[in-house]
């Protein structure tokens, strides 16, 4: 006889986004509200460097870290992401990589 699954009881519910549950309650940085829908592209990338330097639970250097939770978010809003937030983001990214001193990497095949 096959076992039968259960449904999981209030408690045990997912929640409905989980992409939102990482945003929210990270493990490796605790960012602060509403980080990503600030319109100013400089606090941003401070709000996330200030995070992961003071992030104990982080797996990787701070750079990484904060710039890999900017890029999640990116890429998890997809096309729900209206275009000047999103531009907004990815001038963060480059005020992240000027604040830990990071050029940007050049594309290869591009002189």
């Amino acid at each position: 006889m096959p076992a039968q699954r259960r449904t999981p009881g209030p408690a045990e519910a997912k929640p409905a986004r989980w992409s939102q549950q990482v945003t929210l309650s990270s493990n490796a940085l605790d960012l602060e509200e509403g980080v990503f829908s600030r319109e100013d592209p400089r606090s941003i990338a401070l709000s996330l460097k200030r995070s992961a330097e003071l992030s104990q639970r982080r797996r990787s250097g701070p750079f990484q870290s904060a710039m890999s939770m900017l890029n999640f978010y990116i890429n998890r809003a997809g096309s729900k992401l209206p275009e000047p937030q999103r531009a907004t983001l990815e001038q963060a990214k480059d005020e992240l990589r000027a604040l830990f001193d990071r050029p940007r990497k050049g594309r290869r095949g591009v002189s």
